[in-house]
Formats: structure tokens, sequence, C-alpha cells
């Protein structure tokens, strides 16, 4: 029974599957469900006490374990602030359209986002210094090397809105004028 349930937990991973196999669960009956559930636990998944009542494919779907994944948010969180650069002292005003999260005139900018764009999650506040630029579908993408943690980001360069970033530093890290 736990070979079934183990077979069954691993080989449901879409949408379709879960409908499919869950089916296939609530043929089975209850002690299937309870041996998916019980594995479940043992994987270290939380499910309360009466997940062994639930359509098999919720249980499937719970028991797999990926809502936390489901939760992580992934997307860029758009902050479109003024600041002051650490690096030059300019002040630099929001851009309007899009975040700016660097220096226009310097092109510094400073480690305060983690993994997702304007999370601000990031402990280390060290000085992102550009180190590259190249294209990427159609655009200019600057290169950041951190210089506290040495983790490297990447952002798009901004050459519209005022004041748009300078192109004379920006070329310059390409090798090439354009």
């Amino acid at each position: 029974m736990n070979e079934r349930a183990a077979a069954l937990l691993d080989a449901a991973h879409n949408r379709s599957l879960y409908k499919t196999l869950g089916a296939e669960l609530d043929a089975a009956g209850p002690e299937l469900k309870r041996a998916v559930a019980g594995l479940a636990r043992a994987r270290g998944v939380d499910l309360p006490d009466d997940a062994e009542t639930w359509p098999g494919k919720k249980l499937l779907r719970r028991a797999r374990g990926l809502d936390a994944l489901a939760q992580v948010r992934k997307n860029p969180i758009r902050r479109d602030e003024a600041f002051t650069c650490v690096r030059c002292g300019a002040s630099v005003p929001p851009h309007g359209r899009s975040a700016r999260d660097h220096c226009p005139f310097c092109l510094a900018g400073l480690h305060v986002d983690g993994d997702v764009p304007g999370d601000r999650a990031s402990d280390c506040g060290g000085l992102l210094e550009p180190v590259a630029v190249h294209r990427e579908k159609g655009r200019w993408i600057l290169e950041y090397r951190c210089q506290l943690c040495g983790a490297t980001r990447r952002n798009q360069v901004l050459l519209d809105g005022e004041p748009p970033d300078d192109w004379a530093r920006v070329s310059s890290l390409a090798g090439a004028a354009g």
C-alpha cells in the first residue's frame, strides 16, 4: 500500500495528473488515502487530521507539499522612489515609468533587494558597482557586483525619463559607443 501511495505522490506533478490520479485515489478507498496522507506527513508535509476525508485531487495536491512554494513571490515589486546616490551624492528623482534602482549619473546602486527586485529583503546594503553592459532582447542590461558581499545583479539601462542614464558611462562599460 505504501508503494502505491508513493507512486501516486511522485507521479502527481501537474494539474491534469492531480485530477486523473485523484479520481483513482477516490476509487481506491480510504486505506490508500490514509497511506498517502501518512507518507506525506512522514515527508514533512503538515496535513490536518481530516486530510484522509478530502477528495483525492485535493489530498494529492496538498500532500505534495508545494503550497509554500506557490506562496513565494517571484514578480518584481515596483518601487519608483527618489533617492540620494551614496556614491556621487546626486539627487535622483523617480523615473516615472519604471522603478529606478541606480543612479543615472554614476550608474551605482545599493544592494538592498533580495531575490525579488523591489523586495528590500537584503541585509547587505553594499555598493553595487556597474561592471558590464550587454544587449538582451533589444534592451541594454547593466551588470552589477556588490562591493561588500560579491553578489551580482542586473538591471535595465534607462535611456528615457529625466534624467536618462549617462550614455557615455554605459557605452564605456560596453567597450564601444553605440
